[in-house]
């Protein structure tokens, strides 16, 4: 999955640091953080580099000095995600995780990726870190609780599929974000949907404009470049006023949250999300009545 993302000219190394320990986290959305930290990663090495993934148990609490609130010692587990890529100034890295900050240019991504990682970390009771020199690369240190399952019983647990049920539809996917766009789809396909998949509001018009059969739901992000989800949605439902619309976006204070411009309540799904939540979803979107 993240050579597909990050493309042949990066190599990617692994450590992990002695037997596997459990994280209370879910697993769903430790593969979104990693997504999101591998595309962020591969955005720092356009021209190539190396991405380094490590993993190691903490037996105390966190280094001291940091500046993320009080830190009670405790028993974490680490999880590091490197590349050699260009470095942040360090006068924006205390930035880096709010919401639509970006150093990548109005064409390449929302800037919530990096806010993503924090909100799902934090969501997790979890601690992350960024250390970073222009022109060495960058760590991002995500620290969690270790699970108290014990590690052979925990790393046994195959992915689970989401306690949803299942479905057949077609579902147009249009998110910009490059790792949460895969997973995504990665979770609508075990759970049996067929994807139609784009990166932009433009990409889904073509696609749907080409694909003869029915399309089910739209799933969009709400901000993306040159094209939002709410005006592709206005555009491809009334070519297709069939197909129903869920939104997603880890900006909660939208207007679009309250009312459509019809006064009508809008199918929302707030980032970041995890596999049952995203399953859920789509189907209570899908078997919600029509409206007379």
């Amino acid at each position: 999955m993240l050579r597909r993302i990050i493309g042949e000219d990066v190599t990617i190394e692994t450590r992990f640091d002695g037997a596997p320990v459990g994280a209370m986290a879910d697993r769903g959305q430790l593969e979104q953080i990693l997504m999101n930290l591998a595309v962020n990663a591969r955005d720092a090495m356009p021209d190539g580099g190396t991405l380094r993934i490590e993993t190691a148990g903490v037996a105390r609490g966190l280094p001291a000095g940091t500046s993320d609130g009080p830190i009670v010692p405790e028993s974490l587990v680490m999880l590091s995600v490197s590349d050699t890529g260009c470095g942040i100034d360090p006068a924006i890295q205390s930035r880096v995780f709010e919401p639509f900050f970006s150093t990548k240019g109005p064409s390449r991504g929302t800037g919530l990726g990096l806010s993503t990682v924090y909100g799902i970390v934090k969501q997790s009771g979890g601690h992350v870190f960024v250390e970073s020199e222009p022109g060495t690369g960058s760590t991002f240190r995500i620290y969690l609780r270790r699970a108290a399952l014990p590690a052979a019983e925990a790393d046994a647990q195959p992915i689970a599929a989401p306690a949803v049920p299942p479905g057949s539809e077609t579902v147009l996917l249009v998110e910009d974000e490059d790792g949460v766009r895969k997973l995504a789809r990665r979770i609508l396909e075990r759970q049996g949907y067929a994807v139609l998949e784009a990166a932009g509001g433009a990409e889904a018009l073509d696609l749907a404009e080409k694909h003869r059969e029915p399309i089910h739901l739209l799933l969009t992000d709400v901000v993306m470049p040159q094209m939002g989800g709410r005006q592709l949605s206005e555009r491809l439902v009334e070519r297709r006023p069939e197909t129903r619309v869920l939104f997603m976006s880890g900006y909660t204070d939208d207007q679009l949250l309250a009312h459509d411009r019809t006064g009508a309540d809008v199918a929302f799904l707030p980032k970041p999300f995890d596999s049952k939540g995203l399953a859920a979803a789509v189907r209570a979107v899908l078997d919600a009545p029509t409206a007379s």
